[in-house]
């Protein structure tokens, strides 16, 4: 049986194929199109999807969507009902767009795909699962566990914002739900908007800022902002937000409270006030993360939890719950947003509406999240050679030696090898390299590679053998979806003038052993790298380790700031002549940099809208 999954239409449209219960492929439209959070229908995403299972779309058993239009239409006309006549404004401008497209989803659906693919009839093949039913799926049936609880978080769905299922084997029950407006996701991403951030991308910011802030309005979200009891079940005061009837997040009650407007967007400097901001609304997601799970664990008592939701990729509250032992075992989906709901939608039709039996996989059903596209090394060669670059194609050996040498003398390196990720993280199949020893890595590489600001974090890829020598972290780690401290024997003492340092200005402070991984609270977040996963990855660090006793390197996605992360070997080989790379290393073929035409090099200011 054979079952296309597909999220489209709202942000990080993608298309994921599911062949009798194995995911065969998954990637986000994004990708192809080189339009970050392309939310338009993947068109190029599902052709990959086809190509990668080998079939068309005449032997696609059923076309499966990640959520319920018609749901979400209701739950937009009673909001604006309940809170009528204020919001006229949004919902007239929202209420056309409704009817015309959205409303009607599933003709529009089946227009899509056949305008694409073939003339076919898909009216008994198309099924729609619910928005958090896909988070839950995506999160429990590739999971390691015969039997667990299911917690999703994001910003909203339908109408759940957050909610509780509980799998076992095949099936998948939802027990519990939080409804909108009341959201954990909203929260942070209001939070995100009166920063200074883009809403739906700008989260990660928060994150990365929250360490040099102080968390001092924490009191004030909890008088003013948010209710919440000892389950973890909250509500918001919608006194102080303007998400549900406005075209804005926060209103001038909530600047009153936080002490003046939202910052623009992207617009003068940070001040220790708005890491302050980031601070405090990082903790209270972790305190209510933590309660919910409290919650979760004592209604259950099951041992293992799964993640998924937007708020799942918070890494930080990720390993704070790890740390407070609430569970014996957690798994996170990889692809947590909404890209992960076209997996989740083509799980549920098998799993669910078909009731087909499951197949629990040790480790887990993900492959790594390598799910993507991948070349061949004559394809990469000819495209290579269609973009004008000089390049040396080596042996294996050759080749590993070259490019772990590379890193020990300091270079930034584009490494493209496999298959493409599936989700938000570069794990070591499109990223960018470095080492993680250099005191000055992360703020070059942040300014003269990836174009953004100095004071957001890059992760460690680390030998999952190694992990415990050089992380406080027991588990592995293996998507990148867990923060945990450096190693205490591995930090390096502040001195007090140091630790009075303000802001970004704890930036240039190293840490520990391994500086350019080090944020300024001592964390990482963490990627644990095994052979069976990502064979090629593991040789290039174990390289790099026996040249510099370090089983460390720097991760960060293969792009600049506001791209999508690289997809085809013409993407590498553009970012890599529009930045200070050094070295492009695409499957055998190393390209460096001095040795490339100058006429090549792309200006990439402007190119991308910033994230």
């Amino acid at each position: 049986m054979k079952i296309l999954g597909i999220s489209a239409y709202y942000h990080d449209s993608a298309a994921a194929i599911v062949v009798d219960g194995e995911i065969v492929a998954a990637a986000q439209e994004e990708r192809f199109t080189r339009r970050k959070h392309d939310a338009r229908f993947p068109h190029y995403a599902v052709q990959f999807c086809l190509d990668k299972a080998k079939c068309t779309m005449k032997e696609i058993n059923y076309v499966a969507f990640y959520d319920k239009p018609f749901i979400k239409f209701e739950r937009l006309l009673e909001t604006y009902l309940a809170f009528a006549p204020k919001g006229y404004k949004s919902f007239s401008t929202a209420l056309p767009v409704w009817i015309k497209e959205k409303l009607f989803q599933k003709s529009l659906l089946q227009k899509q795909l056949k305008r694409s693919l073939l003339e076919i009839d898909l009216e008994e093949k198309l099924l729609f699962a619910e928005h958090h039913q896909s988070h839950a799926a995506s999160a429990f049936y590739p999971s390691p566990f015969e039997k667990a609880a299911v917690l999703t978080m994001d910003g909203v769905g339908e109408w759940a914002t957050t909610s509780l299922s509980i799998g076992d084997g095949h099936k998948l029950k939802m027990t519990k739900e939080i409804h909108f407006p009341h959201s954990l996701g909203l929260l942070y991403s209001a939070f995100t908007y009166y920063i200074g951030f883009k809403v739906n991308s700008g989260e990660y910011k928060v994150m990365g800022l929250a360490p040099y802030g102080e968390p001092k309005y924490v009191d004030k979200i909890y008088e003013h902002i948010l209710d919440i009891k000892e389950d973890g079940s909250f509500r918001l005061n919608m006194d102080y937000f303007d998400y549900c009837t406005g075209l804005r997040m926060t209103n001038d009650k909530f600047a009153e409270v936080f002490g003046g407007p939202a910052r623009k967007l992207d617009s003068g400097d940070l001040t220790q006030r708005h890491m302050d901001l980031a601070a405090s609304v990082q903790k209270v997601t972790e305190d209510v993360v933590l309660k919910l799970a409290n919650g979760v664990r004592k209604l259950t008592g099951l041992n293992n939890l799964c993640l998924a939701g937007g708020v799942a990729l918070n890494c930080v509250a990720n390993g704070k719950l790890l740390r407070e032992n609430i569970f014996d075992r957690i798994w996170v989906q990889p692809a947590a947003g909404d890209a992960g709901g076209a997996l989740g939608a083509a799980l549920t039709a098998y799993h669910h509406h078909k009731e087909r039996p499951r197949t629990v996989v040790a480790s887990d059903a993900m492959k790594g999240s390598y799910l993507g596209p991948e070349f061949q090394q004559n394809e990469i060669e000819s495209e290579l050679t269609t973009a004008g670059a000089k390049f040396k194609t080596l042996s294996d050996d050759k080749f590993m030696d070259k490019v772990s040498s590379a890193l020990v003398n300091g270079k930034a390196i584009g490494w493209f090898q496999g298959r493409m990720e599936y989700g938000p993280r570069a794990l070591g199949a499109r990223s960018i390299i470095a080492d993680a020893r250099s005191t000055s890595m992360q703020k070059n590489l942040n300014l003269k590679v990836k174009f953004r600001e100095s004071f957001r974090p890059f992760a460690p890829s680390v030998l999952h053998s190694e992990v415990g020598k050089w992380f406080q972290l027991k588990k592995e780690s293996p998507y990148m979806l867990l923060v945990a401290d450096v190693a205490k024997d591995r930090q390096k003492e502040v001195s007090e003038s140091e630790k009075a340092l303000f802001g970004i200005e704890k930036l240039n402070v190293p840490r520990s052993d391994i500086p350019a991984v080090t944020h300024v609270d001592y964390s990482a977040r963490i990627q644990t790298v095994r052979k069976q996963t990502n064979p090629r990855y593991y040789k290039l660090i174990s390289e790099f380790n026996k040249k510099s006793s370090c089983p460390v390197i720097v991760n960060t996605s293969f792009n600049v700031r506001g791209e999508p992360i690289v997809c085809t070997p013409r993407d590498a080989f553009r970012c890599f002549m529009a930045t200070d790379l050094d070295i492009l290393a695409i499957g055998n073929c190393v390209l460096e940099k001095k040795e490339q035409d100058e006429s090549l090099k792309e200006d990439y200011a402007g190119k991308y809208e910033l994230d």
